[in-house]
């Protein structure tokens, strides 16, 4: 690949899942020069590979979005993530989510200490420690449930393919809420995040508005075609389950700097 002299340079790790395709594909893919190695070119959890390739590239910002559900990528893998970073010399910008925490009747902000209460939370809150420690000016975006309206989730593909046959084996919470947010609203506040290279720590970037998970997917089967669909439900206490059952993120910090995703409501109506 031949860079374009003059354009900012953006490395992105995970580029082909739900969230980087919204990324490389949008408005900051235009805006950046695009660097998105494979897995099999760089696998995060090889640390000679990542800190070859991005310091053989040596990009202007580094976004780390690459995911598999196991620690070895989430921690570890991340961790190799900023040490090539820093190696590089270039800013880190590391996506996180809101099961670091366990769940509340208020708000979380970027202040509150972690404290999760599932093993992918656990695995999340010490990436982000492995970030800081190596890095404490990167950007950790922390984020909720993410969803797409021309490109879909996984989980809306799953939800539609089970609306379609007619039947689901899935549950959904009626008391357990999150600020679902669109993925191009995340992806756009990368952007923003990373041309700023005086922002730095935690930022908080959801959706504004509680939603159960419930209504979070009758929104989105309403979304496919299916309005009247009835989804199965339960609460988390009859489900015998440990989940955190109310993660509201605060915002308000991102939107300081011009960051306002839109609601599930308004996203899907647009």
């Amino acid at each position: 690949m031949k860079l374009h002299r003059g354009r900012r340079v953006m490395l992105v790790t995970g580029a082909s899942g739900f969230l980087g395709r919204h990324l490389v594909r949008g408005p900051v893919g235009a805006d950046w020069e695009i660097i998105a190695p494979t897995s099999s070119a760089m696998d995060i959890t090889v640390r000679a590979q990542v800190l070859d390739t991005i310091t053989g590239w040596k990009p202007d910002v580094v976004v780390h979005l690459a995911y598999r559900k196991h620690r070895r990528t989430i921690v570890d893998g991340s961790r190799h993530v900023a040490e090539a970073a820093a190696a590089a010399r270039c800013r880190l910008v590391h996506l996180s989510t809101d099961v670091v925490f366990g769940g509340r009747p208020t708000p979380y902000t970027e202040r509150d200490v972690p404290d999760p209460l599932i093993t992918y939370g656990v695995d999340k809150r010490d990436a982000e420690l492995a970030v800081v420690a190596i890095d404490p000016a990167a950007a950790i975006i922390r984020t909720s449930l993410l969803y797409g309206t021309d490109t879909l989730s996984p989980f809306q593909i799953e939800l539609a393919s089970a609306m379609r046959r007619g039947r689901s084996n899935m549950t959904f919470f009626t008391d357990e809420y999150r600020c679902p947010v669109h993925a191009a609203d995340v992806a756009g506040a990368i952007g923003v995040v990373a041309a700023q290279r005086d922002v730095g720590g935690v930022l908080h970037v959801a959706g504004p508005s509680r939603v159960s998970r419930l209504d979070y997917a009758r929104a989105l089967a309403a979304h496919a075609g299916f309005p009247d669909v009835a989804l199965p439900s339960t609460t988390v206490r009859e489900s015998g389950q440990v989940r955190a059952g109310n993660v509201v993120l605060d915002s308000s910090l991102a939107s300081t700097l011009g960051i306002r995703p839109r609601s599930l409501e308004d996203a899907l109506r647009q």
